[in-house]
């Protein structure tokens, strides 16, 4: 339901519905977005002005100090205000007596009323209109009451109580004429006091939301760079989870692989032993060095080079010939025209690929022979590709523990990279894990 006024005098009550909006009493036309016609300005004020009247501006509760100190200063400034006006207000008038005494009982009210002005500043300032139009009292309270809804109301509402306190000057000049002032100096006068007090508050409130806006944006930016530092640190922890991975599921699988034996094959003789403690020992101090390694190039921040250098595929045919003194029947493809150019970036994912391939074969394919394939250029790219057909046996002892987390850490690795990895099933029974890496420049 929306108040509209077709007149100075003249109001009338507009129902309202979703799906259709008509007129009580008298039709009219009225615009696409649900105005009356007619000054659209004006009755959108209107409709604000009376919103504004039924809302409070905040909610009741306890006041912070700095609220109560305020409070009692604009009451005090109210009082005084009030008390000077009534006193150049009648100290030139003879009789008036009990006009006099009901502009002190209204001027007092008004200034009690200040305490509820930011529950109500609409509704205390609309009803001091109708007061400050004839009692002087009430001046200092109507500064203070108009002064709130500027600060706190939007510049629509601020601007039809502006008015309508300007149009009470008329009838308060009509009600106490000034004889020692003309009447257009006392009207040019209240109304620029008016104004001027208006667009202070205005400003005030402006520098306020200004204030707010840029204080809600560094409240942003902090949380903003909190989730950033959390991501951060979240994808350090996964950077370190694929790097041990990496580098000790190779190394943890070849000494696996020989305890076993050791523990099965009873009838090993002492030359195998020998052997199998000796892989065993060369493995897990590799294992500690690849790991110092690792935690070398984590804690690094400043740029340098890591003091033990990252495998690449120029020690590629050192970790097939490791697989294969641990047991491991490979075969290798090496179509690259010098295994030196290959760039250490592009190298490094590679060499992690194929150790991966061997170490699933490991796990997975016991007794099969495992093909690796490496072949590309810098115009096409380097393609990496590491297949076993199916096992030909089931593994010796029980199974080597995984997390079945290899593979993805490969395909994040390939994918920040710019490649792509594909992997699966292959018709005989067996596994392919193949990755495409572009070629940096």
């Amino acid at each position: 339901m929306v108040v509209v006024a077709d007149g100075p005098y003249a109001w009338r009550i507009v129902a309202t519905t979703d799906t259709s909006r008509r007129a009580v009493g008298t039709g009219s036309a009225r615009s696409d977005d649900g105005t009356p016609a007619g000054p659209r300005g004006v009755r959108r004020a209107v409709a604000r002005l009376s919103t504004a009247w039924r809302a409070p501006h905040e909610p009741p509760g306890p006041r912070s100090r700095r609220d109560r100190s305020v409070d009692v200063a604009l009451f005090l400034f109210a009082v005084g205000f009030g008390v000077y006006s009534h006193v150049t207000t009648y100290d030139h008038v003879d009789g008036r007596e009990v006009l006099r005494r009901i502009d002190v009982l209204v001027g007092g009210a008004t200034c009690l009323a200040l305490w509820w002005r930011r529950r109500w500043p609409v509704g205390l300032a609309l009803m001091h209109v109708v007061v400050g139009a004839v009692f002087a009292s009430s001046a200092g309270a109507g500064v203070v009451m108009l002064f709130t809804v500027a600060v706190h109301r939007e510049a629509a509402v601020t601007f039809v109580v502006t008015a309508l306190t300007m149009l009470a000057a008329f009838v308060y000049l009509e009600v106490h004429p000034d004889p020692e002032v003309p009447y257009l100096a006392s009207l040019i006068t209240i109304v620029t006091i008016v104004g001027m007090l208006a667009a202070w508050g205005m400003f005030i409130r402006a520098r306020r939301q200004l204030v707010a806006s840029l204080r809600g944006r560094v409240e942003r930016a902090e949380a903003e760079q909190e989730l950033r530092a959390d991501r951060a640190r979240v994808d350090e922890r996964s950077r370190i989870a694929r790097e041990m991975h990496d580098v000790l599921a190779h190394r943890i699988s070849l000494l696996s692989m020989h305890a076993g034996a050791l523990e099965f094959r009873r009838d090993a003789t002492p030359d195998e032993v020998a052997h199998a403690a000796g892989v065993i020992r060369r493995s897990a101090h590799e294992a500690l060095e690849d790991l110092r390694g690792v935690i070398g190039v984590l804690r690094e921040r400043d740029g340098r080079e890591p003091t033990r250098p990252q495998p690449t595929v120029r020690d590629l045919p050192a970790l097939l010939q490791e697989s294969r003194a641990a047991g491991m029947r490979v075969h290798e493809r090496i179509v690259v025209d010098r295994l030196d150019a290959v760039p250490d970036v592009l190298g490094r994912n590679a060499y992690r690929i194929v150790q991966e391939g061997l170490t699933n074969a490991r796990k997975h394919a016991t007794g099969t022979t495992v093909t690796v394939e490496l072949h590309g250029d810098p115009d096409g790219g380097l393609v990496v590709a590491v297949g076993n057909p199916a096992p030909v046996r089931p593994p010796e002892g029980p199974p080597l523990p995984g997390a079945g987390t290899g593979i993805v850490g490969l395909g994040e690795r390939v994918v920040l990279a710019g490649g792509r990895l594909e992997h699966g099933p292959t018709p005989d029974g067996g596994f392919r894990l193949r990755a495409w890496l572009p070629w940096p420049e």
